[in-house]
């Protein structure tokens, strides 16, 4: 009798083995540096196994790994988003809202005090084709300033920030975190405009800047996954927009330049986790917007109500 319950005993516990889960891999997940890179900081740093993390410098980058498969979830720009959804047919889900605006008007000088002070004037700037040339075009248009006022792109961040940071451009427009590193550099240059107050201004609608996107075959085989990384995501959203130690941990994870920057950018990075029926608003109304002002500007149509996360 005691043999058999051993043999019974030996079966059950063989059977719940087999019958285990087995460990889930990990999520591969792109951001960029830069402020999507700081949400993100504090999950790099505890390397907990769940997540393979990477930063990029371009959204081209992320965007090649994302539609070759490399990549689960993705941090990109609200527009490339639907871009996404529109040339992979749906395949595209947004998890989560990550930034807000982040684009402002830096000056050499005191003389712009509002978008109307802009009339007459040059301003270098970067993203042409991308969501901050559809952002400056639409506030420029709102304000019928689209006449008077000359934009010469230059193509790369860092390029601009030494422009301004030297002197050799008195105007431009820049995003964190590369605004904090010419202001670092520079005493004489200041934030002359908040372009998210401004885009509220002539909007009504929150200036969506950055997203999370995941594969709809992923996040339809890995619930679970998608569910605790936006958990996890929005605790280390918490933590770099109130710890003492955040300008630290973004600057020695390389996101961006040094803590010096870090401690200026932080704040001006709108760096959220908004998911849900919020998200879906936001993202939706800022898509119209863009839409409305150049259908290309989110890849000729909007997306269905499925690009959105439950």
């Amino acid at each position: 009798m005691k043999k058999a319950l051993l043999i019974l005993t030996a079966l059950v516990m063989l059977l719940a083995l087999g019958c285990a889960k087995a460990p889930a891999e990990p999520v591969n997940i792109a951001a960029l540096k830069g402020p999507t890179g700081m949400g993100i900081s504090y999950l790099m740093q505890e390397d907990s196994g769940k997540y393979n993390i990477e930063l990029q410098d371009a959204p081209d980058v992320v965007v090649g790994k994302f539609v070759s498969g490399e990549i689960d979830i993705a941090a990109v720009p609200v527009n490339l988003a639907a871009t996404l959804y529109n040339k992979t047919e749906g395949n595209v889900v947004l998890l989560n809202i990550d930034t807000l605006g982040v684009l402002y008007i830096v000056e050499n000088g005191n003389t712009i005090q509002s978008l109307s002070d802009l009339a007459g004037k040059t301003i270098y700037a970067t993203g042409e084709g991308a969501t901050p040339q559809f952002v400056l075009d639409y506030l420029l248009a709102q304000n019928g300033l689209t006449d008077q006022v000359k934009v010469e792109y230059v193509g790369e961040h860092t390029a601009l920030a030494a422009m301004l940071a030297s002197g050799e451009a008195a105007i431009g427009l820049l995003p964190e975190p590369f605004v904090s590193s010419v202001l670092v550099k520079n005493p004489n240059a200041r934030v002359a405009l908040d372009l998210n107050q401004a885009w509220e201004d002539a909007s009504g609608t929150k200036l969506v800047m950055g997203v999370y996107i995941a594969s709809r075959t992923f996040y339809n085989e890995h619930p679970d996954q998608v569910k605790a990384f936006l958990k996890d995501y929005a605790a280390s959203v918490e933590k770099v927009n109130t710890a003492d130690d955040a300008a630290s941990v973004v600057a020695n994870l390389g996101i961006v330049g040094s803590e010096a920057i870090a401690k200026q950018a932080i704040p001006r990075s709108y760096i959220v986790s908004i998911t849900g029926d919020e998200m879906k608003s936001a993202a939706s109304a800022v898509l119209n917007v863009l839409f409305t002002a150049n259908p290309a500007s989110v890849g000729g149509k909007l997306p269905g109500d499925d690009l959105y996360a439950k």
